[in-house]
Parts: C-alpha cells; sequence; structure tokens
C-alpha cells in the first residue's frame, strides 16, 4: 500500500516535467490530427457502415483515439533508455505476431495480414515499423565501423522483415520501412557504397515484387494504363471527383457524396472526402499538420547530443511523414494504389495504435533533459 501511495504521489510530479520538457507544438499537431480524424470519420464512416448502426466505425474510431492519447503520453514520460527498450519489446511482438499471421492469420481482400483478437483485428506490420526503426538507430549508433555485428543484425532484422511483409503481401509496408531505414542507415555516416547498394537491393525488390506478385503487377499496370471510361470508375476516380469536388471550402460537413461510391472512404481515401467536405483550403491544412511533424521532429533530431536518439528521432518522423505523403500520393493519383492508411486520420485500430506508440516514442527522444540538446 505504501508503494501505491508513494507512486500515486509522483504522478502530478512526473506530468509537470513532462509538461515542461516535451515539445508542445508536437503534442498539439499530434492532438490535432487525432480530432480532425475523429471529424472527418464521423463524416465518411458512416457510408461504410451497417444501415442499421451507422456510426459503427466512428464509436470504434473513437475508442482507439482515447486509447492510443493515453499510450502516446505513457511512452513519452520514458526516458530515452527505456523508451528503446520498450520499442525492441515492439519489434519482438511483432515478429513473432506476423510469424503467426503466415501460419494462421485472417484473410481479407487477398492478403493474410490480420490476428483476429475477440471482435477485433490487429495488424502486426504496424508495430513492426516503429520498433525496427528505433532498433536499427540503436545498433547503428553501437557500430565502430563500416563493418560489424551491428550493422549485419540490424540487415538481418530489415531482411526478416521485409520478407515476411512480402508474405502477407504488402509491398506498400515494404517500401516504407525500407526507405526509413535507409535514411537512419543514411544519418547514420555510411558511406556512400553502402547507400548505393540498398538502393539497388531496393529496386531490385520492387522489380521482383513486380514479376512475382500478380496482385502488384495489377496495381501498377492500371496505374500505368487506366481502363477505358465504358468499365466504369475506379476508386481512384472517385477519389479525384472527391478533391475536385470541393473547390475551396467543401460542400460541407456531412454533405459529400463520393464517398458513397468509396469502397475505403474512411480507411484509405479519407483524405478525399476531407477535400471535398471541407474544401482544399482543409486539405492543405491537414498538409501543413504533417509538415509542421516533419519540422519539428527533424529539429529536434538535429539538436540532440545521443545519436542513437537522434537517428531514432530522424527516423520515426520521416515514418510518419513518409506514411502521410504516400497515402496523399495515391488520393492524388500520382502513385498506384498501397493501401496505406493516412495517419491519425484514417480508421483503423491498429494503424491509430501503432501511430500513437510511433509519436510517443519521438516525444520521449525529443524531450528536453539536462545535456540532451547542443
Amino acid at each position: 500500500m505504501n508503494i501505491i501511495s508513494t507512486t500515486l504521489q509522483e504522478i502530478p510530479g512526473a506530468l509537470r516535467d513532462w509538461w515542461w520538457s516535451v515539445d508542445r507544438v508536437l503534442v498539439f499537431t499530434f492532438c490535432g490530427l487525432i480530432a480532425i480524424g475523429l471529424v472527418l470519420s464521423l463524416a465518411a464512416s458512416p457510408a461504410a457502415a451497417p444501415s442499421d448502426n451507422p456510426f459503427f466505425y466512428f464509436k470504434r474510431h473513437g475508442v482507439f483515439a482515447m486509447i492510443g492519447l493515453f499510450i502516446m503520453v505513457l511512452a513519452s514520460l520514458a526516458d530515452p533508455v527505456n523508451a528503446r527498450r520498450f520499442a525492441n519489446l515492439v519489434l519482438i511482438g511483432a515478429l513473432l505476431a506476423m510469424v503467426y499471421v503466415i501460419l494462421a492469420g485472417h484473410e481479407a481482400n487477398h492478403s493474410q495480414r490480420w490476428v483476429r483478437v475477440g471482435p477485433f483485428s490487429l495488424q502486426p506490420s504496424e508495430f513492426l515499423k516503429p520498433g525496427l526503426i528505433v532498433t536499427a538507430a540503436w545498433l547503428f549508433s553501437r557500430s565502430k565501423s563500416q563493418i560489424s555485428p551491428a550493422i549485419f543484425f540490424a540487415f538481418l532484422l530489415l531482411a526478416t522483415s521485409v520478407l515476411l511483409l512480402m508474405k502477407q503481401p504488402d509491398l506498400g509496408q515494404s517500401i516504407l520501412l525500407t526507405a526509413s531505414f535507409g535514411l537512419v542507415f543514411f544519418l547514420s555516416g555510411m558511406s556512400w557504397v553502402w547507400i548505393a547498394g540498398l538502393g539497388i537491393l531496393s529496386i531490385g525488390g520492387v522489380y521482383a515484387a513486380y514479376s512475382f506478385f500478380p496482385y502488384v503487377a495489377s496495381r501498377v499496370n492500371r496505374f500505368l494504363s487506366p481502363p477505358p471510361a465504358s468499365e466504369g470508375k475506379t476508386q481512384v476516380d472517385n477519389a479525384l471527383d472527391a478533391l475536385t469536388g470541393g473547390g475551396l471550402f467543401g460542400r460541407g460537413p456531412g454533405e459529400g457524396v463520393i464517398k458513397n461510391h468509396l469502397q475505403e472512404a474512411h480507411t484509405d481515401y479519407i483524405f478525399s472526402v476531407a477535400a471535398e467536405e471541407f474544401g482544399t483550403i482543409a486539405a492543405l491544412f491537414i498538409i501543413g499538420l504533417f509538415a509542421t511533424v516533419l519540422y519539428r521532429g527533424f529539429s529536434g533530431a538535429l539538436h540532440l547530443t545521443n545519436q542513437t536518439e537522434q537517428l531514432a528521432a530522424a527516423g520515426l518522423t520521416v515514418l510518419i511523414g513518409l506514411q502521410a505523403a504516400i497515402n496523399i500520393a495515391v488520393n492524388l493519383h500520382i502513385s498506384p494504389p498501397e493501401g496505406m492508411t493516412l495517419p491519425f486520420l484514417s480508421y483503423g485500430g491498429s494503424s491509430m495504435l501503432a501511430m500513437c506508440i510511433t509519436a510517443g516514442l519521438l516525444l520521449a527522444f525529443t524531450r528536453r533533459r539536462p545535456g540532451a540538446f547542443e
């Protein structure tokens, strides 16, 4: 009882220290994105929900948002060492869960990516990303030469992760993970020979995916050679109609019509719904919020004195920014469909929780501590 009482007495002090040391601009930006996601879920999800429960997805989205906020704050309270250990545990758990997915996972939309937990479906690959990036940052910072066991182990983890992702299959997450890993590798000070080698391997991997996975070839071919108009509108066509139909200020909350024709309006194409109902100004505001995350994340990383924290903060920042860029690029029809959510905005419990873990770790590494910043 004395231990519990002492712990409860320490909480106000810990939260006070957290408030004055954390990057409050990042905190408000993440909270703003989550709040916008709730508004957009209320606008888009009824079209995809059961007719007898139009707010089914919105309610679930709200539950995951609240849990995610709690996890984000909890993770950001950790010191850098414990934040890194937490990320290591997340990586191990995600890898084990992905092996289970291959053996007995839940299949949907021709992909086997989910673990059923009661009424919910958990996608382990979402949690793999922050775990691997932080672990890779730690391994690269420990290496004393261009060739070391730490670097070899980091690449072994990447190769294992990509193989498990492609087994599902999930090319989009593989590209995102490899690109974020590559940035951390580049910032760690490795030679251009290593960087070029990773780039060549990545290009070869994309070509192999195109050659051996029919669904990848189909998506790329439809992107490069769209079907004729006589075959009807595709998902991307409807998304573009939503983007252009809202004008500067949008049709108004709940007044969008294209969402009724978009199967993934509340997930992959939430950005298009935002543009149609709230206008181009709202779409630019969302992009501005992600730009703020990039600026604050990289700015904080550049001034950190510890290399592990610096690499981890930069990697987590690019992980959020690049995923947002890929999703928006798909909505704008400048990239093939990837099935990737818009961070913090799209419906999806796994995506929300994993992104809140990512945000919490970023806040933990960039907190102001004595000697942490130049």
